[in-house]
């Protein structure tokens, strides 16, 4: 495998992507949309020692969004030879033409000033330097470190991924935008115990630029730390307990969050947050920021797929709903305006988090004032229902007996309401770290039902 030391240099993507919006108005689209990327991937897993999965490969694509009279096709290819991309075009308008109208159909109107890529620190040149032995060499030395624990079991492999990635927008209403984005991780999956009381976890570190990444031996002493602490778990009895959601647990509970106030679901009712804007849905603890401007973050971009500057948004502010996160087609449909969130044909996430606010607390502090309760570590299941708020997963956990860990919890559910939980955190931790697109500190509720024995 050859070492490329500078990024490879991509084919004339904006030079294509505007000559296929003009030629989509030649074919009779009244609004065209096309984005057309370029980049290089990489991924390896390895397990006790050896490669088990191997992927080196330039990724190209190039997708295709008209409309006509208010009709809207899509078509995408990972082929960017121009005569494919024009028969591609083609065979979208007349596709349109079969459709069905829909009022709300539309390309954003073109916005005045864009932010500049340049400023977001996007994109890492170091990445597009490490050749693939060093790579490979990184996933098996997390690994060859966490085996050295004796503790530890077996593996479930180790992994590295990189991707350098050039990506350029162009519509017809005069917009043409690119960036380059760089991104690497590594993690590693882990097993402790016996045949009979086998537990596992893992860690992993992901960011955009290679000098910000964990360590191996600070992502193999991570892993096996949550792997070893359930060793020995016991099962409890159902109780209404307060539960400590960890950083990890946090970042899913947000993320159901994120689905509950997504535009495409508000217009599609199918979020208990529907009709909830500008009223409390939360305590004055919760203050939930969707930033895509952040520097050198996972989530940050400078546009979003309807070609709007990405911004700052306050979602909710001291418990009250202040924005749901819009495109531009669930903003007209909601008589909202657009939050620059749009991604693909739906809505995704900047930068969402759960702000720790005044009067956090760290999690040691935290687990210290709770006199019995869990501290919830991992989870399992779908048992999430936007449209009523419910969740009930099974649960792992840590077991807290006056302000202090007591034991492992195995065999567990956890249940309660998203609504609810929110409007019961009783304590924010100061831990927040930007670990990926959607995070949060570790945060208290005062009660949640722990289903046991």
């Amino acid at each position: 495998m050859k070492r490329r030391d500078v990024a490879k240099p991509a084919p004339a993507l904006r030079d294509l992507a505007e000559a296929l919006v003009a030629y989509a108005r030649t074919c009779g689209a009244e609004e065209a949309e096309v984005s057309v990327s370029d980049g290089n991937e990489f991924d390896v897993q390895v397990r006790k020692g050896r490669i088990e999965t191997l992927v080196e490969a330039d990724s190209r694509s190039a997708g295709v969004r008209v409309i006509k009279d208010k009709k809207t096709a899509y078509a995408s290819s990972s082929d960017l030879e121009r005569g494919t991309l024009r028969r591609l075009v083609r065979n979208a308008v007349r596709r349109a033409e079969l459709g069905n109208p829909d009022e709300f159909a539309g390309l954003a109107p073109l916005a005045q000033g864009q932010i500049d890529a340049a400023s977001l620190d996007l994109y890492d040149p170091a990445i597009a330097r490490l050749d693939s032995k060093t790579k490979i060499a990184l996933a098996r030395d997390t690994e060859r470190l966490a085996l050295q624990d004796k503790r530890i079991t077996n593996s479930y492999g180790a992994t590295f991924g990189s991707n350098e990635i050039r990506s350029v927008l162009a519509l017809t209403n005069g917009f043409v935008g690119e960036y380059e984005q760089t991104y690497c991780g590594l993690g590693v999956g882990l097993q402790a115990g016996d045949t009979d009381h086998r537990v596992e976890d893992s860690w992993s570190s992901s960011k955009r630029h290679f000098k910000d990444l964990e360590t191996p031996a600070e992502i193999a002493r991570k892993a096996v730390e949550r792997t070893a602490r359930q060793l020995n778990p016991r099962k409890i009895r159902t109780q209404n307990v307060p539960v400590i959601f960890d950083q990890t647990q946090t970042a899913w509970l947000l993320g159901f969050l994120f689905g509950c106030i997504a535009g495409t679901a508000v217009y599609q009712k199918a979020t208990f947050l529907e009709g909830k804007l500008g009223q409390r849905i939360g305590n004055d603890r919760v203050t939930v920021i969707d930033d895509a401007l952040m520097r050198g973050a996972l989530g940050s971009h400078p546009f979003d797929s309807d070609g709007l500057p990405c911004r700052r948004t306050v979602v909710v502010e001291k418990g009250i709903l202040r924005s749901y996160l819009c495109n531009y087609y669930s903003a007209r449909k909601l008589g909202l305006e657009s939050t620059g969130s749009a991604d693909g044909g739906g809505v995704g996430p900047g930068n969402f988090y759960l702000e720790p606010g005044p009067g956090a607390l760290s999690p040691q502090d935290i687990i210290a004032g709770t006199k019995k309760g869990l501290l919830l570590i991992r989870t399992l299941g779908h048992g999430l229902n936007s449209v009523t708020g419910d969740i009930s997963r099974g649960a792992f956990g840590l077991w807290i007996e006056d302000g202090a860990i007591a034991y492992p919890v195995t065999e567990a559910t956890i249940s309660g309401n998203l609504g609810r939980i929110l409007e019961t955190i009783e304590a924010v931790g100061t831990d927040l770290e930007f670990l990926g697109p959607v995070v949060g500190p570790t945060v208290k509720v005062a009660e949640m039902t722990v289903g046991g024995e």
